[in-house]
């Protein structure tokens, strides 16, 4: 009974959700090509209206609510269905209800503008919310004590994976094996975004079947500060990319690698002076704390548009910011304040997430793609074998110095961990028009993170019970309760 109900409902919401977004698209397109709207004109009005149909004053909030309202939606019926939310993500869900709204959009005509998601968008107000989240209940203890493991996994990996996948796709392009051609720092470009990860699906998976602490953190550190490494390599070389070649020097390539560590420090920096700020602050809230949540989430969101504004790491920035700031807020403000604060962190964020991956499911339907087989499928073949050798060479001798040493069911959970989503596919999204394999590199950007989300957020969880992966006790809190537990402790 309950997988009819779920299977008429689902069809239901496929329904309601491609009519509804037909509709509004239409709407949207229609007053946006009526002279009456034009901006500093008024409608002309013949009599006295009691109800009035104003679209073009809500369209957009209204959409918005709509694209939050059917995803939530959405998960709720695919949990009710306990087979299918043990086989899929919900990353995969959200694509996946993002590409029927694409399908039913492209049919009706819609112009492609429905479908860009701006990268000021994704990196001014989707991807704060999200960072907050994971750097504000990082277990600050256990990532300490393996901070140089972690460490290493985050930068020495990144840039091993950058530099070696760049590498492969560029002798390969110099054989004339793809269809469009690049320099070398498009490529690097490419192979920096490419490497970004996202263990939004593993999380979910590891939090559920209850595996180890040390196995937790170190793909939950090592994804977070990945992503900040990750586009700090891509700024470089965007702006390598947009020099050129021909015309950079050596005093380029001196200043590139300095802002390497500049950028990834001074961000770090600028987080924690923030902390700090808001930790005073809250100290003497105790007459005013309905003000409490304010200074929690606007304080934090500064630091991360204080480090955009200076050019330096935002991820990092807000990262920094959300792990010490929490030592100290925990202590200014009260339990019930903290339980607020918990709730909506995690609500926003989700909620940002849902529209991210909603988007990305929209992004294949639109017609600037290039398909490149070739192309396609070598990059996703290096982002594997690639994070694989990174991966067991790391470990190999990581052991040697480790009283708890990772054991190869570690290690090969570690390796095929290596999900791609969010942070790769805002970055190839701001990727400069001119760069002529833009196309080509958005279309392999989306198969990855097709083939990882899919693929193997799909077939983790029963690898993860296959290999016997060491688990935490059964009958105590999970990973992300424990978390929480922590966090909330008075």
């Amino acid at each position: 009974m309950a997988e009819w109900f779920v299977n008429r409902f689902l069809y239901l919401l496929i329904l309601i959700s491609v009519t509804t977004f037909v509709v509004t698209a239409e709407e949207a397109k229609d007053t946006a090509l009526d002279p009456q709207y034009e901006e500093g004109e008024d409608e002309k009005q013949k009599r006295f209206q009691v109800i009035a149909f104003r679209w073009h004053e809500v369209s957009s909030p209204v959409t918005i609510a709509l694209w939050l309202l059917i995803a939530s939606i959405a998960k709720i019926v695919f949990h009710i269905s306990k087979r299918v939310s043990d086989i899929f993500p919900d990353s995969a869900l959200l694509i996946f209800i993002g590409l029927i709204l694409g399908v039913g959009l492209k049919l009706t005509g819609v112009s492609d503008r429905v479908f860009v998601l701006e990268s000021t968008v994704f990196f001014l107000y989707l991807l704060p919310p999200i960072i907050f989240d994971a750097g504000y209940f990082m277990p600050n203890r256990a990532l300490f004590e393996n901070f140089g493991s972690i460490f290493s996994f985050a930068v020495l990996g990144t840039v091993w994976n950058t530099i070696s996948i760049g590498a492969s796709l560029y002798a390969l392009g110099a054989l004339n094996l793809f269809t469009v051609n690049f320099s070398i720092f498009e490529i690097f470009l490419f192979s920096a975004l490419i490497s970004a990860v996202d263990p939004v699906a593993v999380i979910a998976v590891f939090e559920e079947i209850h595996v180890n602490e040390m196995l937790f953190i170190y793909v939950f550190g090592e994804a977070l500060f990945n992503d900040g490494i990750t586009v700090v390599l891509y700024q470089m070389f965007r702006q390598f990319t947009l020099i050129g070649s021909e015309n950079l020097i050596a005093i380029d390539y001196f200043a590139g690698a300095v802002s390497f560590f500049v950028i990834g420090l001074g961000g770090a920096a600028i987080g924690l002076v923030y902390a700090f700020i808001v930790s005073f602050i809250t100290k003497y809230t105790e007459k005013v704390k309905v003000l409490v949540p304010i200074f929690i989430f606007v304080i934090p969101y500064l630091a991360y548009l204080t480090a955009e504004l200076f050019g330096l790491s935002s991820i990092l920035s807000i990262v920094a910011c959300g792990m010490v700031m929490k030592q100290y807020v925990k202590e200014n403000i009260t339990h019930t304040a903290i339980t607020s604060v918990k709730y909506f962190t995690k609500m926003l964020a989700q909620a940002c997430e849902t529209v991210i991956f909603m988007f990305l499911g929209l992004s294949t339907i639109s017609s600037h793609h290039h398909w490149d087989f070739y192309f396609i499928a070598l990059t996703i073949v290096f982002c594997l074998v690639y994070r694989t050798i990174g991966v067991l060479v790391q470990c190999f001798v990581l052991n040697r110095f480790r009283k708890k040493q990772f054991s190869k069911v570690d290690q090969f959970v570690m390796c095929y961990g290596g999900l791609r989503g969010a942070i790769a596919f805002g970055l190839v999204v701001s990727m400069p028009e001119q760069i002529q394999a833009k196309s080509m590199f958005t279309t392999a950007c989306i198969a990855v993170i097709y083939f990882t989300v899919f693929l193997q957020g799909m077939t983790i969880r029963p690898l993860v019970n296959y290999l016997k992966v060491e688990r935490e006790d059964e009958e105590g809190p999970t990973m992300i309760q424990s978390v929480y537990m922590r966090v909330t402790k008075a």
